[in-house]
């Protein structure tokens, strides 16, 4: 089967480099882009101030407080969701000790 030639959709006129480079600049001068955003992907070499440094040790610090705090709130829970569960239990064996009449 032969497919019909289709039209390109849209041709960019090709720039130079130089007009590259200083479209390239003129992105860069307007949108204040002072990096690459892929060097975020790798280590900087700036240095952190310690005001920062301390302000992370501390957030870190609060988070893993937080963490924690949930893990035993939510081990509380399972506890006291077994414990209600084996009263209910308890609970239903009694009340059919009581009525024997009723099938289990």
């Amino acid at each position: 089967m032969i497919r019909k030639q289709e039209k390109a959709i849209l041709t960019l006129p090709t720039m130079s480099s130089g007009e590259y480079e200083a479209a390239v600049a003129a992105f860069i001068r307007n949108r204040g882009v002072t990096r690459c955003p892929t060097a975020c992907l790798v280590r900087t070499q700036a240095s952190v101030s310690a005001a920062d440094r301390a302000a992370l040790e501390q957030y870190e610090a609060r988070r893993e407080q937080a963490r924690r705090t949930h893990l035993t709130a939510t081990k509380l829970l399972g506890v006291l969701l077994l414990q209600s569960n084996e009263n209910c239990l308890v609970a239903a064996e009694n009340e059919a000790d009581r009525h024997p009449s009723i099938p289990q």
